[in-house]
């Protein structure tokens, strides 16, 4: 069993990202700018901020990063996004979700221009991907596929199952796993009302876990020399810990690994990749990769 460490292949890309900027600012280049938008004081959503803000200082980016308290109307938030649409300084930006409950984040993801969407959230980027054309994917995809790249797991004309069929996580990847350039496997997408869905994990060569549901793949769900991708982050009560908290994966990992070719951990393995591809996807935000002014 080889476990996937995503916190050293994330500190590997963000160093990899440092020397590139570099070479862009020598050469008189622009150095890249990420802007995000954060509105009330949810602990979550302050936690990955203040990550991202990190990881632009690791990656010699500029970052802005613009607070709203819970109480801003729709109506002056997408003025707000209006504003950085129109900043010819910054390159991309995020909004931080989940918004306060009167703000409709389908109505704010389409406000952001799409060529800015460094999350990739945008219909347009979104429909871009599913079809195989450049875009900006969505950060917990394009981090997985990077670690099985990296790793040197071979997916093409596998059987990949993905459980979970969320917008950001599971309709993507199985989408990404499907293509060609990149997974080019043979996948299945199972949710809570899938029939046989042991059935399905035992015989994926891949299982890529994101349902949301702690310790939910068991020992009994998958088969020998499989890759388990755990995307899970909930947190559970622990006392022995000083926050109170842990954070667990939808996969129950002591009886899971010991059967596992590979395996990512909770934390350190997908989590990390997240913040790291959001970096990507702002260095080629930059350098105006995907789509001209």
């Amino acid at each position: 069993m080889q476990l996937i460490d995503g916190k050293a292949t994330a500190a590997q890309i963000k160093a990899e990202i440092a020397e590139e900027v570099q070479q862009i600012v020598a050469a008189g280049g622009k150095r890249p700018h990420l802007a995000a938008i954060l509105v009330g004081h949810d602990g979550g959503s302050e936690t990955y901020v203040k990550n991202k803000v990190l990881a632009c200082e690791a990656c010699g980016f500029k970052s802005t990063l613009l607070r709203f308290e819970d109480n801003i109307s729709e109506e002056e938030l997408l003025a707000e996004v209006d504003k950085l649409n129109r900043d010819a300084d910054v390159d991309g930006f995020i909004v931080q979700l989940p918004l306060p409950k009167h703000i409709s984040e389908q109505k704010v993801i389409e406000a952001i221009d799409y060529r800015k969407d460094v999350d990739g959230f945008h219909p347009i980027n979104v429909g871009r991907m599913a079809i195989g054309l450049p875009c900006y994917i969505s950060a917990t995809p394009k981090g997985i596929l990077e670690l099985l790249k990296r790793y040197n797991i071979e997916t093409s004309g596998k059987k990949c199952v993905v459980l979970g069929r969320s917008n950001i996580v599971g309709k993507p990847m199985a989408q990404l796993m499907m293509q060609k350039q990149y997974g080019d496997a043979t996948v299945t997408v199972c949710h809570s009302h899938s029939r046989d869905l042991k059935k399905e994990c035992r015989e994926a060569d891949i299982i890529i876990a994101a349902i949301g549901q702690p310790d939910f793949v068991t020992a009994d769900m998958v088969k020998e020399g499989a890759t388990v991708i755990d995307v899970g982050t909930t947190r559970v009560p622990d006392a022995s810990r000083k926050s109170g908290f842990r954070l667990n994966g939808d996969v129950k990992f002591d009886e899971v690994a010991p059967k596992c070719a590979f395996i990512t951990p909770v934390p350190g393995g997908v989590g990390p990749m997240t913040i790291c591809m959001l970096m990507k996807n702002t260095l080629s935000a930059g350098k105006k990769e995907f789509y001209s002014e």
